[in-house]
């Protein structure tokens, strides 16, 4: 279709080489005001910013947005009320918020030409954040996204095909032929891109298990399998980042 709003999404990549060129405060702005017009539940978000610390990949700007519920206890309090909901509803309705909004933020700033890249390892390093950026209780970093005038191009990334990704009416049950022929649209994409190799990017096998992939074969779904086959075995260096936030999830009334 010949819309400028698809096309710009259609055209996103995560960028991971920048220009030094800092944006304006304008700019900025701009960005961050779309990403409140993302849909909300209580907009149980906040942005953090900073162009003083080093960026991963050279990007000039480095957000964080955060699941925040610290300003809905300081509003209701002012009205008389205080929270009964449970964490673990208000951290999804929270991770919602911050994530509609973290999405806008990235197709804003792709209008007005300044592309980025999501890091999502905040949760596990939210103690850290929060000393950095003084955050009170009640706030946990839930994204990280650098954002920069790109200085590297290349295509948008392949996705799953359309028929492997919108159902109606009713799921589908897959044959094992199925399964395989959307892993080849994948996998096919991410090598005829080089994208693992030029970043030499293969994670390492875990547990005895023997490699017997090249950056000639490596590619997407070996790379995804590896990821959720070997990382966070336990919830329990999440729980207690949580906990240091001061989120209760295992708490029952």
């Amino acid at each position: 279709m010949d819309n400028p709003v698809i096309q710009t999404m259609l055209n996103h990549r995560s960028v991971r080489k920048y220009k030094k060129d800092q944006p304006p405060d304008e700019v900025v702005q701009a960005i961050v005001r779309a990403g409140q017009q993302a849909p909300f539940a209580s907009q149980l978000y906040s942005v953090l910013l900073t162009r003083k610390k080093k960026a991963p990949f050279g990007a000039p700007l480095w957000f964080t947005i955060c699941v925040d519920l610290y300003k809905l206890e300081r509003f209701m309090k002012l009205r008389g009320w205080e929270v009964a909901t449970n964490d673990l509803d208000l951290l999804f309705f929270g991770i919602q918020d911050a994530a509609y909004m973290a999405q806008n933020m990235v197709v804003a700033g792709e209008s007005l030409g300044l592309f980025s890249c999501f890091l999502g390892a905040a949760p596990h390093l939210a103690d850290r954040i929060a000393r950095e950026f003084k955050l009170p209780p009640r706030v946990f970093p839930l994204v990280q996204l650098v954002m920069g005038y790109p200085d590297e191009d290349f295509p948008p990334r392949p996705r799953w095909p359309l028929w492997f990704t919108l159902f109606e009416d009713e799921y589908p049950e897959f044959t094992d032929e199925q399964v395989a022929e959307a892993m080849k649209v994948m996998d096919e994409g991410y090598l005829a891109q080089g994208y693992y190799v030029k970043q030499r990017a293969k994670i390492r096998l875990e547990g005895g298990r023997k490699e017997t992939y090249t950056y000639e074969n490596y590619s997407w779904t070996e790379h995804i399998s590896r990821k959720w086959g070997q990382w966070y075995r336990s919830p329990k260096e999440l729980v207690e980042q949580l906990r240091k936030r001061g989120f209760d999830v295992t708490r029952q009334e």
